[in-house]
């Protein structure tokens, strides 16, 4: 990932210098597990601790090239760091690797920079899920109109559709943890996962000291359903992301301007048209989602290898492991600190809600002729009556609000007084079930927590 979308302490968990620790450290915890079982020398196994440790522990760019170098020659990476590593360690280095397969190093070491990146990840949802909280709460009133199709539709609050959200990326929350408990799976077991050259207590003492679990069945990799999983969990968070991107986008918009983007001091809009106020931080988390849904399908086409193994996963996870956490990693982010900033015009959105003259409450008008006698297709014809008449000469000279044209049809005077409809379009039912939705979102403490 480019290094404007690219954060730091996600992208130190992909550097060749923080992979070849990995890779020392599983070496390294073999070796003690041989040592402990009486396959190799006790003294290999510290030496190869000590002097290894030190090695990596000091890595820099010139020895990053001399192991590109050795690889330049030997075409495998996993040999190159271990002939590196050997130059440091000495005689005993003919114990490193003992009975191993370089899956075992590469998968293991996936295993753990997955499980770390999820750990960042799940992070960047806690702090995202804190600012929805904030601000559904700070607006769990705040009277706005609900669309279905981009056309009004039925009050809510801007409070319920941030809860939305916020219940949504809880839900993501737990999608990540499930993954990473999926992904941090460990596989020492040797040329086709038989265990025939390394004894499986080797891979229990790695696993153990790394956190993972052991992979049953490893066939020589780690079967490629878990990493799959793992990405499209990534897919469904970042469809999440553009969901709520996609909202701020149309409330931005100059004939709706109900919410927008914080527009910072000394920014500009436009090299054109200084005017321009764009928002550049939604329409960038959709195109940063489009790009982590897509690292999707090649990991569910991983999952397909040649009988126990082939590498054609591997340059595939080469590429979408490293981007497409540090891509959600960076989006989750910016998602938080736009919502933090988000500015939010309540008196556009109350204007935007009595736009229409009231036909936004049809269904209450409906259901009071329904409850007042009328069937329900003859009341349906006579609110969509007065609210075709209200929709096409608002803003005529002779055009009447909702209300007004529903007490002019004759029909509906027959079964409602005027005080009988207002009692009915009364604003206030629109919100009366808001504490409830909340209490469900946010634990009963919400619904007394005061905006």
């Amino acid at each position: 990932m480019i290094p404007r979308y690219t954060r730091p302490e996600m992208a130190a968990i992909w550097s060749p210098a923080e992979r070849y620790r990995i890779w020392f450290e599983i070496e390294a915890l073999a070796a003690e597990a041989m040592a402990a079982i009486g396959a190799i020398p006790a003294d290999a196994a510290r030496v190869i601790r000590e002097r290894g440790g030190a090695r990596v522990a000091n890595i820099t760019e010139a020895d990053i090239a001399r192991i590109d170098a050795i690889e330049r020659e030997t075409r495998h990476d996993v040999i190159a760091f271990l002939t590196w590593l050997g130059e440091g360690i000495g005689p005993e280095a003919r114990f490193v690797h003992q009975g191993l397969t370089s899956s075992d190093v590469l998968d293991t070491c996936l295993a753990v920079q997955l499980a770390r990146a999820a750990d960042l990840l799940i992070a960047d949802c806690d702090a995202l899920l804190a600012a929805l909280r904030r601000r559904a709460l700070e607006h769990k009133l705040t009277p706005t109109i609900g669309r279905s199709h981009g056309i009004h539709a039925e009050p809510t609050t801007f409070g319920l559709k941030l809860a939305g959200h916020y219940a949504e990326f809880a839900r993501n929350r737990e999608r990540l943890l499930a993954a990473r408990r999926e992904i941090a799976t460990c596989a020492i077991s040797g040329p086709v996962g038989t265990f025939a050259s390394v004894d499986p207590r080797v891979e229990a003492y790695v696993a153990g000291k790394l956190g993972l679990a052991v992979e049953p069945v490893s066939t020589q990799v780690i079967p490629r359903d878990r990493h799959a999983a793992f990405f499209c969990a990534l897919a469904v968070v970042a469809s999440g992301i553009e969901r709520l991107a996609i909202e701020v986008r149309h409330l931005q918009r100059s004939e709706v301007r109900e919410a927008e983007e914080y527009f910072h001091p000394g920014q500009k809009g436009s090299s054109a048209m200084p005017h321009k106020r764009n928002p550049v931080l939604s329409e960038n988390l959709t195109g940063l989602a489009r790009l982590v849904r897509g690292y999707a399908l090649p990991a569910l086409e991983n999952v397909a290898l040649w009988h126990e193994r082939d590498i054609s996963h591997s340059s595939v996870e080469r590429v979408i492991a490293p981007d497409a956490t540090i891509a959600l990693d960076f989006a989750l982010a910016r998602l938080t600190g736009m919502i933090e900033r988000l500015v939010v015009y309540p008196e556009r959105m109350a204007a935007n809600l009595e736009a229409l003259g009231g036909v936004v409450h049809s269904q209450k008008a409906l259901l009071a002729l329904t409850a007042a006698g009328m069937s329900r297709e003859d009341a349906y014809r006579a609110v969509q009556r007065a609210a075709m008449a209200t929709w096409t000469r608002l803003g005529a000279p002779d055009g009447r609000d909702f209300r007004a044209n529903l007490l002019a049809d004759p029909e509906v005077a027959a079964r409602l007084d005027a005080a009988a409809l207002d009692a009915a379009l009364d604003p206030r039912r629109d919100f009366a079930q808001v504490e409830t939705i909340f209490a469900r979102v946010f634990g009963p403490d919400a619904a007394a927590a005061a905006p």
